[in-house]
């Protein structure tokens, strides 16, 4: 059997996504998380890029031992030496290095020639490989590159020590049989590509990254990038779940391959990145979505009872997922709680259990049943960050067709409490322009979404929204059985984040 190498990306690419930042502890929790899920490479971050990065890289190096940890750096020496540097505590560390190679970028981003950019790969490969045992190089923008160059570039960092040859789809633009036809081109003219693992890197610009990644197993890649979710910069990444349980159902197609992926991990990870992120699963996105394993249709139902595989090729349980459901009500205790919770993916201490049980017996009290989506919601809640520079106490509004909303919001701010009066131009924009009035920050709201967690007239209300403070997109949530107060708990969860 040969192995795909998992290079996972979503704490480096993956956070490139607007609105998805994390900070260095929370891109140590999705680590850990990585860790179980068995992803052979964590590229931890860009190190160069932030103190913060750095020292993301740096803390993910020095407490993950089992997957390898990987920095980000462009041809540069500055960003060799940072890389390395915040590597020097990792049990296994590698250094990623990149460099553009199509046409339009030396043209337009570089303004060089291809001998300048030929000795930068050439220089730059050395002095990471004399700082790093391990080193990956990427010649950025591939599939829009000149073949023969590109060809030359690979040989030549080869011979300087790149122990992988990472293949970047960087703008998502090929397609399955052009890269198929690249990896094979690249095997034929390469003289030196047995002395290096071939990778794929696609972004999903066409909506192909995963079709394009799995056509370069097909014709020789070896290690795959990708991210949980499929989260990244413009439309993504190829999404990791995606690819790895490709490769596991359709063992006809991939023979002789496998994975180290544990994928009973897979909803778990999928669940902490969406989390932390604040980037909602679809309910129709591939292997994590909520209705990846439901059927509606009498048909698929009558079907499924008598034969499961008719209508479903995975079994769910594969990745973590369990199809039934319990209904739990006011009457439920803690034990059936906590029971249900690790069903769902979830496992808390004694403590956290007793946190979240409160905070269900609330909601059990304004709702007639409470669903599984009302307790990931509660979960979710207590897994995020307890930063809370400010917190609500009350909203109250008074609104009408014949009369400008007004809205009155106290809150809580280093132990003190503070209020303030607004109107606006419905009753959600008074409440935040009252908190604007609050805290003194100047804000943009760019995106608000209104959704109802679950079915029926007292489903929870979660919302989401992304503000531009400082010329940085952060999103937020919150949720509530009542829509004003979900709405002002999203906005100061962004606030928190600051």
């Amino acid at each position: 059997m040969e192995k795909i190498i998992i290079f996972d990306t979503t704490l480096r690419d993956g956070e490139q996504a607007p609105g998805a930042s994390l900070t260095s502890e929370q891109k140590l929790e999705i680590a850990y998380q990585l860790e179980s899920l068995g992803v052979d490479v964590i590229e931890a971050g860009f190190p160069i890029a932030s103190p913060d990065d750095f020292n993301a890289v740096d803390l993910v190096a020095r407490n993950i031992k089992k997957s390898a940890i990987c920095g980000l750096a462009r041809c540069l020496k500055a960003d060799i030496e940072a890389a390395s540097k915040s590597l020097k505590r990792a049990k296994n560390s590698r250094i990623h290095i990149f460099l553009a190679t199509s046409k339009i970028h030396l043209k337009y981003k570089f303004r060089k020639a291809e001998d300048e950019i030929l000795k930068l790969a050439t220089s730059a490969t050395k002095l990471a490989r004399n700082l790093c045992d391990d080193i990956e190089f990427s010649p950025e923008d591939a599939t829009r590159s000149d073949r023969d160059f590109l060809f030359g570039v690979i040989e030549a960092a080869i011979a300087q020590g790149a122990r992988t040859i990472n293949i970047p789809d960087t703008v998502g633009y090929s397609y399955p049989q052009e890269i198929h036809s690249l990896i094979g081109d690249i095997i034929n003219n390469v003289p030196n590509i047995n002395k290096a693992v071939i990778s794929i890197h696609c972004h999903d610009d066409l909506g192909l990254a995963v079709g394009n990644s799995l056509s370069a197993v097909l014709a020789g890649a070896r290690q795959v990038h990708c991210t949980i979710n499929g989260i990244g910069e413009r439309a993504g990444n190829a999404s990791l779940e995606e690819l790895v349980m490709a490769l596991k159902t359709r063992k006809d197609a991939f023979k002789s391959i496998k994975t180290g992926i544990n994928t009973k991990e897979i909803f778990r990870t999928s669940r902490l990145v969406s989390n932390l992120t604040g980037f909602v699963v679809p309910p129709n996105k591939a292997i994590v979505g909520k209705n990846a394993f439901a059927h509606e249709s009498g048909i698929h139902q009558d079907a499924i009872l008598k034969k499961r595989s008719t209508y479903e090729i995975m079994d769910p349980k594969d990745v973590g997922m369990d199809k039934s459901q319990i209904v739990l009500g006011k009457h439920s205790g803690r034990h059936a709680l906590a029971k249900r919770l690790e069903k769902l993916g979830f496992r808390f201490s004694d403590k956290k259990i007793n946190a979240i049980f409160k905070n269900f017996k609330e909601l059990a009290d304004k709702k007639k049943e409470v669903f599984d989506d009302d307790l990931i919601a509660l979960a979710e809640e207590e897994t995020r960050p307890k930063v809370k520079n400010y917190e609500l106490i009350s909203v109250r509004v008074h609104t009408g067709t014949d009369i400008e909303p007004q809205a009155e919001v106290k809150i809580k701010h280093k132990k003190k409490q503070a209020q303030a009066i607004s109107s606006g131009d419905g009753p959600v924009d008074a409440c935040y322009k009252a908190i604007d009035k609050i805290t003194g920050i100047k804000t943009k709201l760019v995106n608000y979404k209104l959704d109802a967690i679950t079915r029926g007239k007292d489903a929870q209300g979660m919302v989401r929204v992304e503000v531009i403070i400082k010329g940085k997109t952060i999103s937020g949530r919150g949720s509530s059985t009542d829509i004003l107060e979900s709405s002002v708990k999203a906005y100061l969860d962004a606030l928190n984040k600051i």
